[in-house]
């Protein structure tokens, strides 16, 4: 008999620091999906505020690099 309550204590142990692990992953999981719905929620924001997705003076800004860097 003590032989079956130490084997069940350390599988009792054992399932516990899994379903610790597992909950702690699935709260940085939740975490990042809270990240990347700010981001898309920001994103969103913009494209609303701005009038779209790709501003003209971005783009411009962006030409003007790449014209710089040819040089």
């Amino acid at each position: 008999m003590q032989g079956i309550q130490t084997l069940l204590i350390i599988v009792v142990i054992v399932l516990t620091l899994l379903l610790i692990a597992v909950g702690i992953q699935v709260l940085l999981l939740f975490l990042d999906l809270r990240k990347g719905v700010k981001k898309v929620n920001t994103i969103l924001d913009d494209s609303i505020l701005g009038g779209g997705l790709i501003r003209t003076e971005k783009l411009s800004g962006i030409l003007e690099l790449f014209k710089k860097g040819k040089k």
